[in-house]
């Protein structure tokens, strides 16, 4: 059973819970956890500019996904960081040209979820995963979130991503912040939820 993780990341946040997420699903027996990013759209004078491009030669082992990859997935987990709170350009792009895929039902009855990172603790975490559920119902797909069964989903103890939407992480406003402990472990429980769901489905 493949469960695709599809992100993009600009400085290494949305990755670093791709990857926790990737590991949740490897504690479900039988499932196998793919990471593929979706392609940049920005030149590299941009990417300079904006001091990613550091970051992005990090994430350059992780394969570009392709249409036939969700096709063939029995889940997918897509990752955003947000942008004015809504998913950032590169995956509207990658999603918008999943037309042909939409036209024959391809991604109907496969289970989907999102993840998300914001410069500041209100920055739009929900509002990009609900707006992004958009995309994923018009495809069919069985939407899952991050129950309440993870306790750290109620935490007052420090300051943190996560919603029942989906896993999230806060950045800082330069990026200052990497996810804390308590947010990769949403992710990672989010990961595991989902592979067991799809489990369920595929049986």
């Amino acid at each position: 059973m493949k469960v695709l993780v599809v992100y993009y990341s600009l400085y290494g946040h949305v990755h670093r819970m791709a990857e926790a997420i990737a590991a949740g699903i490897g504690e479900v027996a039988g499932a196998e956890a793919v990471l593929r990013r979706v392609p940049e759209t920005l030149s590299a004078d941009i990417l300079e500019k904006m001091g990613a491009t550091a970051a992005q030669k990090a994430l350059a082992h992780i394969p570009v996904c392709t249409l036939d990859e969700l096709a063939t997935a029995d889940a997918i987990i897509f990752g955003t960081p947000t942008r004015f709170g809504n998913m950032c350009g590169q995956m509207r792009q990658f999603l918008d040209a999943t037309g042909q895929l939409w036209q024959q039902g391809k991604l109907v009855g496969k289970v989907g979820s999102v993840f998300t990172s914001t410069a500041t603790q209100h920055g739009g975490q929900e509002s990009t995963i609900l707006s992004f559920h958009t995309t994923l119902l018009h495809h069919g797909m069985i939407i899952a979130g991050l129950p309440y069964t993870f306790a750290g989903q109620t935490t007052i103890d420090e300051m943190a991503g996560g919603s029942p939407y989906g896993a999230s992480t806060i950045a800082g406003g330069r990026g200052e912040r990497m996810p804390s402990e308590i947010e990769l472990a949403g992710a990672k429980f989010q990961g595991k939820y989902v592979a067991e769901i799809a489990a369920k489905l595929s049986s």
